[in-house]
């Protein structure tokens, strides 16, 4: 069995990311070998500085307190180290041309075995993303997927909700340490996902602050870990396109959302698709091509919209409405109602999520 501080402490060196490490990997070279083995293959080259903390840390110096440190606030925190040779690593994320060499869990480890689905999109989605992400993630968490997200704002957040309105398990991989959460204002989700029987995932240690560099990094674990992803809602830099990326890259399906040809937010998705991801119009979309690769998925299962109440989808005035802007002063001539309540119902609709407004236009978005 190997040590857990060996473990630590190569992720800790200096000039040491996820690409050096998966080259030592291929070199039969293990963390322990790595920290004490006085000769290392031939093929193996490392920086100077690198080889100074590797020193430091057999002398016992600052590197092995600082390892031996964060080992006992794991055993103290109740966190789980899993390291890539353990065999409850998941398999999935093995296989990436980059997998960390170590994972720190809070929460049941046992989750990271499960089928996931990556749950991916805007942090500033629009109401009509924000439902979507939410029933596509209770019905996929419903039919058997564990549904693997970022913790972030808009369709990251949603997607958990939704997964743990299932009553299922739902995994949110950081880009920051255990003890931190980012943003602050869902420390109560992050609770409730390990309360849930899910688990916070990260490669970074305690005391790994927000980094902006840290997020591209870690999407990598977000799809690596996923059987296929779900991009939402994307404008055409979103960083969720990253994750679509290291999807495709590994291998993994990809599925996209369409919208509106006006929003910006389904320019990330369309491009997608064009791109030859596969276009999700239901949980079904996505359920039936994947059960097919896993023979273990219930199906079907409802569309996401099937559980909308009849009487708002019927509601004279939504349907008036097109998925495409249209103005107020527009709508107004459409329907029989005075100014004043036209604008009460719109912004009853869009509060319940049915539409947008958008300065003096209005956008359907269910």
């Amino acid at each position: 069995m190997s040590d857990p501080k060996d473990w630590i402490a190569a992720t800790l060196l200096p000039r040491m990311g996820p690409a050096t490490m998966a080259r030592l990997r291929s070199a039969g070279v293990a963390a322990s070998e790595l920290m004490h083995s006085e000769q290392l293959p031939g093929t193996v080259q490392l920086r100077p500085e690198t080889l100074d903390a590797i020193h430091n840390y057999r002398s016992g110096g600052a590197l092995y307190r600082r390892a031996c440190e964060l080992e006992q606030r794991a055993a103290h925190s109740g966190w789980t180290l899993l390291t890539i040779d353990s065999p409850q690593y998941p398999d999935l994320l093995k296989q990436i041309h980059d997998p960390p060499i170590l994972l720190w869990i809070h929460g049941d480890p046992d989750v990271l075995a499960l089928p996931q689905l990556a749950v991916v999109g805007s942090r500033h989605a629009s109401a009509g993303g924000v439902d979507h992400a939410y029933r596509f993630a209770l019905d996929l968490a419903a039919g058997g997927l564990a549904i693997t997200s970022g913790l972030a704002r808009g369709i990251d957040a949603a997607a958990h909700k939704g997964a743990l309105d299932a009553g299922r398990p739902t995994l949110a991989v950081l880009g920051t340490g255990l003890d931190r959460c980012y943003p602050a204002a869902h420390r109560a989700l992050a609770e409730a996902i390990v309360q849930g029987g899910g688990a916070l995932v990260t490669e970074y240690p305690p005391g790994t602050a927000p980094v902006a560099h840290n997020f591209p990094r870690r999407n990598r674990i977000i799809s690596g870990m996923s059987i296929g992803t779900l991009v939402v809602e994307a404008a055409p830099r979103s960083g969720s396109l990253i994750t679509a990326r290291e999807a495709l890259e590994q291998g993994r399906e990809v599925f996209a959302l369409p919208g509106s040809i006006h929003n910006p937010l389904s320019k990330g998705c369309h491009s997608l698709i064009k791109q030859g991801a596969k276009l999700a119009e239901s949980s079904d979309d996505i359920l039936s091509e994947l059960g097919a690769l896993l023979g273990c998925l219930a199906l079907p299962v409802s569309n996401p919209d099937d559980d909308r109440r009849p009487n708002d989808l019927q509601d004279p005035l939504l349907e008036q409405i097109p998925f495409d802007p249209i103005a107020f002063d527009l709508l107004a001539d459409r329907v029989d109602l005075p100014a004043a309540k036209l604008q009460q119902e719109l912004m009853r609709l869009e509060l319940e999520g049915y539409l947008e407004l958008r300065g003096a236009f209005i956008l359907r978005t269910v």
